[in-house]
């Protein structure tokens, strides 16, 4: 078997030879499932991009964030997920112990980078409904590369570790080279912490703030002193807290376990069942899908830019500039602008 001829740094878990003797079934709803992720992440982020490659009214400082998770969400679908494909199918992995480190890398990359573009969108949102008087001066198109920068320069930071630590190994119970929870209990705790809990309050925080002013303004007890908030506003704002939910649903099972695992090893493992971790770990592959889809649903300004980009594939005009028909039905469909005290107009974000 391909296990066998693999270096000893991939063979490091005992958990599941079982794993390599699953039913047909099984192996055929996995590989299908993650098929399934990598067309629709392909697909969707690369929709996310040209829209705001396309739409003037999409290039701003909150949707270079949204660029930024949806190169994120990326990185897993052209490399790790299809080499996890492979390892599906040949019921083992077959690719050496090179592409096993750099397929646990890229993986961590994407994770961590996808909850720090969260965490930087949440942000984002949290000075420009709560703060706006100041966003502008914030969120400038220079400092908005810059915390872009700094969000992936954090993201490769955070993930170097774990070449020194040899975290990154491959399980045969969710056919990946990916992050091994056992390996070092201190490290696997300091891990889930600073990579999702302490985002996730971050992200938490932020949110929480914007609803009390949501609440607020509905109530018409906000102060007199800030910007009104639009119809608009609200929406782009419960589109972003839709993408925040379903990434802490679909990661929360996974980083929980770990933590689990991380605090006491010998009794926690025996007592998760095969089905419930290799679950996970597809659910939170899963999320890098999502996304896209989400913008498509809750906002109008991605769902005509799919349209239109499909449109435009489908006649092979997606790199030129738009018709006057097509210009002069999105300024139809524009929505009000908000304006601020010194009468300068916000473009529309997610």
């Amino acid at each position: 078997p391909p296990e066998r001829r693999a270096p000893p740094e991939l063979s490091a878990l005992d958990p599941s030879e079982q794993a390599l003797h699953r039913p047909p079934w099984v192996t055929t709803t996995l590989g299908c499932f993650l098929i399934f992720t990598i067309v629709v992440d392909i697909l969707g982020n690369l929709l996310v991009i040209f829209s705001v490659y396309r739409n003037k009214k999409l290039r701003n400082a909150g949707n270079i964030f949204v660029v930024s998770l949806a190169v994120a969400d990326l990185v897993v679908a052209i490399y790790p997920y299809p080499l996890v494909l492979t390892s599906i199918f040949h019921r083992g992995w077959n690719l050496g112990y090179m592409h096993c480190q750099i397929s646990g890398f890229l993986m961590g990359v994407s994770v961590i980078g996808s909850i720090f573009n969260i965490t930087g969108i949440a942000i984002n949102r949290y000075c420009y409904i709560c703060h706006s008087l100041k966003y502008d001066k914030l969120y400038s198109d220079k400092n908005s590369v810059c915390y872009v920068l700094l969000i992936w320069a954090l993201t490769v930071l955070a993930i170097v570790p774990n070449l020194f630590v040899g975290s990154l190994q491959y399980d045969p119970r969710v056919y990946s080279c990916t992050f091994e929870q056992s390996a070092s209990s201190a490290y696997t705790i300091a891990v889930v912490f600073f990579h999702f809990i302490l985002p996730i309050m971050i992200v938490t925080y932020c949110y929480l703030r914007i609803w009390v002013l949501v609440i607020q303004v509905r109530r018409r007890v906000k102060p007199d002193n800030r910007p009104k908030l639009t119809p608009h506003d609200v929406r782009n704002f419960v589109t972003m807290f839709v993408v925040f939910v379903l990434f802490a649903v679909c990661w929360a099972p996974l980083n929980f376990i770990g933590l689990a695992v991380a605090i006491s090893p010998e009794r926690v493992v025996p007592l998760i069942p095969e089905w419930l971790f290799v679950a996970s770990y597809f659910m939170a592959y899963f999320n890098s899908c999502l996304n896209a889809i989400v913008y498509g649903v809750l906002n109008q300004n991605f769902r005509r830019e799919y349209k239109c980009i499909v449109v435009s594939v489908c006649t092979a005009r997606i790199f030129f500039g738009e018709s006057s028909n097509e210009a002069q039905e999105r300024l139809k469909s524009k929505p009000s602008p908000l304006m601020t005290n010194n009468n300068q107009v916000k473009v529309d974000s997610v």
